[in-house]
């Protein structure tokens, strides 16, 4: 029976792929003599499938396109000794006919220039950049002025952190328990994601330390998908409001998220609203 068209042709961007990125590691990276009769650029088939722990025969079948299967463990290691990013890691994956790899989250700390600029231009729109353990990165003047996030040593800069150790921010969120118990189960999401990030796992221990309600509700396992609805507010001057609120992907390598919020209530709200931001 004839491959589909479609299969063949991500074979052949496989093998290519693999080729390219083979010819591109010099012996001297991967611990290798380069010799004087090297011919070849780069890396020789036979040493990519022993750096891989694969036969020759077999690595080679690969690299010519052929319709063998692959298992996740040995795409790692040949991503390992091709020197692949994330990005080709994934395409790797993906032309091998396989499921996305998993990837261990990281913490990332900066913000593109670009992204602070179009917060700015939402003078009246409040929002900010979290990363994967929820520091506050970056944020527009109505985000600060809502929770006040450079009045925070950079270092407790954390929304999951002022969540529960901030008074102002206990008094900001009506009703704060409920909102609380939600944004947390969000949270856990993204601490599954990194295992192995040790400041992630400190920022949890410190908040079982001092927080008991994090304590008690960290033990729940609750998980919640949404990243998005209506949060409700306490504003002095105004009173309660309510703000819809959604979470966009910056980086999604990085795990950089913005999220943004928009009054929900009627125009003399909103207009209260704006003058109590500029005000």
């Amino acid at each position: 029976m004839t491959a589909p068209r479609t299969l063949t042709r991500t074979r052949e961007d496989l093998a290519e792929f693999l080729r390219m990125h083979r010819e591109k590691i010099a012996p001297e990276e991967v611990g290798l003599p380069r010799g004087r009769r090297r011919r070849t650029p780069g890396l020789r088939r036979e040493e990519v499938a022993a750096l891989a722990g694969v036969g020759l025969t077999w690595y080679t079948w690969l690299e010519q396109g052929r319709d063998i299967s692959v298992s996740a463990t040995f795409l790692d290691n040949l991503s390992k000794v091709l020197k692949l990013d994330a990005a080709e890691r994934r395409h790797l994956f993906l032309l091998a006919h396989q499921r996305l790899p998993s990837e261990l989250g990281k913490t990332w700390c900066s913000v593109p220039p670009l992204v602070q600029t179009l917060m700015n231009d939402l003078p009246t729109r409040p929002a900010y950049i979290l990363n994967l353990r929820w520091d506050v990165l970056a944020w527009n003047g109505a985000a600060d002025k809502l929770f006040n996030f450079s009045a925070h040593a950079p270092e407790r800069r954390n929304m999951l952190w002022l969540l529960f150790t901030d008074p102002a921010m206990r008094q900001r969120l009506s009703p704060w328990e409920e909102q609380v118990c939600q944004m947390l189960s969000s949270f856990r999401r993204d601490f599954a994601r990194a295992t192995e990030d040790p400041a992630i796992e400190a920022l949890v221990e410190e908040l079982t330390k001092v927080a008991p309600e994090f304590k008690a509700w960290w033990k729940n396992q609750e998980v919640n998908a949404p990243c998005q609805g209506v949060r409700h507010l306490y504003l002095d001057g105004i009173g309660a409001i309510a703000f819809e609120h959604t979470t966009l992907t910056v980086d999604e390598e990085r795990h950089l998220r913005l999220v943004y919020y928009a009054h929900k209530g009627a125009d003399t709200e909103k207009q209260a609203f704006n003058e109590w931001v500029v005000g």
